[in-house]
């Protein structure tokens, strides 16, 4: 009797234990449960709030905001010129005020419901909407001027602008937020195109464009437009079709021609535009309604959907959570029986297999994805990443964790590379602009120096010229930092004696420099524009950081492994880790974000590395014999021309051969100062001492150049 008790005693307290063994697991499932019940339901809650407001109030405050960006523009052209009927202004301000009306009424409310990061939005949209009639009134008065009145309204509309891109990013759901980002771009976008279109309008009332309007006009424009190239790709089918639709009206058409036009009127130019007022005005607001009715047309789309997925989330939730509940209260009525069984091999083994499958996520496709994005593939997303399938449990509730987790990283890396890709192509169109500006400053100046005999215009001529030709090397410059051709290429060899002299030629300070005798070789006609740019960069440091009174010495040889450029100069030298590190700069081109990074505002060593890089050419930093630096120059054989040497008797700057690499900007004939037989001065104070005759010797060169460079371009 005493054994069996015993037994039943030793037997109940087992049970006990594997009751408890898997009673403890199924308590630790329940409270995971209820933590992952928590936190679905207050994400579908705050998605729920979130799309209400972006439904309430920040779509009828799109309607507010487009009013306050025709006000703008008319405000602009009344400070342009006070002349003006202000009875358009003034309409315009009452339609304006029912809107804000009915706007910072939304906003309260919003205000009170949303989470703190969207009220803090709307608060601060609702402090500057506050301050429009005192605006106004020191506008009417004149206490305003036209930029402060500018800025205002951009603030105003900035904040506007924050607060629609604040809620896209607060709600938890991801394809809402994605969808709402577009939107948010769009009426950036919308907002760019009404500033540009207010400086436009002013400028055109007022009859003249100052170069700050006019570079802020330029900049708006390209902006714009990348922007809604980037963001509309990513929009809704129906959002699609009214930017195709748009794209394609008479409207948007002009309003392109009408923007070249202003791009290319040069500022601080009084006089008739090419574009009429009226016409301007026309379209620029119909486009501009257009833009609003698309960035509205996305935003609902994007609020029906946060709706929808909201909704679904609690009902999923409500599903979800009950059999969970169930799952986990059938497993304590089983656990008794089950306990170890349960423990060891649904337990463990799924939570191992878990975590095998997140590192193997983890620590090798994830890397992969990252390093493709990084050479610039493109990434599905979706395709990339399958997901990991654990069931719907709390174990496959985890795993749904470890999947939103993976996909958010990628996706949010995706967008930062778009991102990248549409500020590069912005640099690039104002690098273009630039450029192109400085041509159009080249045919100027060709054409001033026709027949001109005064000396001292002529010599003011040929320092222009060589400030455009300065001008125009930053611009290309920008071009090759962001890893692009900058335009000049020629099809056949070029000596190599005239490739060093026009990069001395583009030189600011060319006075001081000393081309040595170099050997008879060509180079082949594609590295020749690289080589200069280089060349020219390198002289410019040699001059730039040696005496004023000094020499820079250039010499060439032949070697076995190429042709060796040396430029040599006499200043104090550089201390030794600064030309290691400047030696490791030139041996390893940086991307344009470290560049950005290291906040260095003298980017010709990162220019001649990209250069280098691009053509095969080793390029070293070397202490001279007494004082000073030498820069060496290793031209490879590959760059090196065996056929038969380019004939070099018209102005080297625009070859018979030129092909432009951008069709769009051609580049006129320049001056080519003859920097070999130049008198030593310092900069621009030597010249400015140059005797009359030298003047027309000068100006004598610089025709004789203009008419081989012309007789050069005709057809043979």
């Amino acid at each position: 009797m005493t054994r069996t008790s015993s037994s039943g005693s030793d037997y109940r307290t087992i049970r006990a234990r594997l009751t408890r063994i898997g009673v403890v697991p199924s308590v630790i499932l329940l409270a995971l449960w209820l933590g992952f019940s928590s936190l679905t339901v207050y994400d579908g809650y705050s998605a729920r709030v979130i799309a209400v407001g972006v439904k309430n109030a920040s779509i009828p405050a799109v309607n507010s905001l487009a009013a306050l960006q025709k006000e703008r523009q008319l405000a602009m052209e009344r400070l342009s010129r006070p002349d003006i009927d202000p009875a358009a202004l003034i309409a315009q301000r009452a339609v304006t005020d029912t809107a804000v009306g009915e706007m910072r009424a939304n906003l309260g409310q919003l205000a009170e419901e949303a989470p703190s990061r969207i009220a803090i939005r709307a608060r601060d949209l609702d402090a500057l909407l506050i301050q429009l009639p005192q605006q106004r009134v020191r506008a009417d008065a004149g206490n305003s001027s036209k930029a402060e009145t500018f800025r205002f309204y951009n603030r105003l509309l900035d904040a506007g602008v924050n607060l629609f891109d604040t809620q896209s990013r607060v709600t938890p759901d991801l394809a809402v937020s994605q969808a709402a980002l577009v939107a948010t771009d769009v009426f950036r976008a919308a907002d760019q195109m009404s500033q540009a279109a207010s400086l436009g309008g002013a400028a055109l009332v007022g009859g003249e464009f100052n170069t700050e309007d006019h570079l802020s006009f330029s900049a708006l424009t390209g902006a714009y437009h990348s922007r809604l190239e980037s963001a509309v790709p990513a929009a809704a089918p129906s959002t699609i079709d009214l930017y195709r639709r748009l794209i394609a009206s008479p409207d948007w058409q002009r309003l392109v021609g009408f923007e070249n036009a202003l791009v290319e009127h040069p500022p601080q130019r009084s006089g008739k535009f090419a574009v009429d007022e009226e016409e301007w005005r026309q379209s620029t607001n119909a486009v501009a309604e257009d833009l609003v009715d698309i960035a509205i047309e996305q935003a609902k789309t994007t609020s029906d959907l946060g709706l929808k997925n909201g909704t679904d989330r609690f009902v999923q939730v409500i599903v979800g959570s009950l059999a969970a509940l169930l799952a986990v209260l059938v497993g304590i009525v089983l656990a008794a029986r089950n306990a170890r069984r349960l423990v060891d091999r649904t337990l463990v083994t799924r939570l191992a297999k878990l975590r095998d499958d997140t590192l193997r996520l983890a620590s090798k496709r994830l890397p992969d994805i990252m390093s493709r994005l990084k050479r610039g593939e493109q990434i599905d997303v979706e395709e990339e990443l399958s997901p990991l399938e654990h069931g719907n449990d709390e174990i496959g509730q985890v795993a749904e964790a470890f999947n939103t987790a993976h996909h958010t990283a990628v996706a949010a890396a995706v967008r930062e590379n778009q991102a990248k890709s549409g500020i590069n192509k912005v640099f690039l169109g104002i690098a273009h602009r630039n450029q192109g500006l400085v041509h159009r400053q080249f045919k100027v100046l060709e054409e001033l120096a026709r027949g001109e005999e005064h000396p001292q215009r002529q010599d003011a001529l040929l320092r222009l010229d060589h400030l455009a030709t300065r001008a125009r090397r930053n611009a290309e410059n920008l071009i090759i930092l962001a890893g692009e051709q900058p335009g000049r290429q020629w099809r056949k060899p070029v000596r190599l004696a005239d490739v060093v002299g026009a990069a001395v030629a583009e030189t600011e300070l060319y006075d001081r420099i000393r081309m040595h005798p170099m050997p008879e070789v060509s180079l082949v006609g594609a590295p020749v524009g690289d080589v200069i740019h280089l060349l020219a960069e390198l002289m410019d440091n040699a001059t730039s950081f040696s005496s004023p009174h000094s020499e820079v010495q250039v010499y060439g040889s032949n070697e076995r492994r190429g042709v060796l450029v040396r430029i040599e100069d006499e200043g104090l030298g550089m201390r030794p880790a600064d030309r290691d590190d400047a030696n490791v700069r030139l041996s390893t081109p940086p991307r344009f974000e470290d560049i950005t990074l290291r906040g260095d505002p003298r980017l010709g060593l990162f220019v001649v590395s990209q250069l280098a890089a691009r053509r095969g050419i080793k390029v070293v930093l070397q202490e001279a014999t007494g004082n000073g630096t030498v820069a060496t120059v290793l031209l490879p054989t590959e760059v090196l021309a065996t056929e038969p040497m380019f004939d070099t008797r018209m102005d080297f700057t625009r070859p018979a051969d030129w092909e432009e690499l951008e069709p769009r900007l051609p580049t006129p004939p320049r001056i080519r100062p003859d920097a070999r037989n130049s008198e030593s001065g310092d900069g621009d104070s030597g010249r400015a001492g140059h005797s009359p005759e030298r003047s027309r010797g000068n100006m004598a060169a610089f025709q004789r150049g203009t008419r081989e460079a012309r007789q050069a371009e005709e057809p043979e």
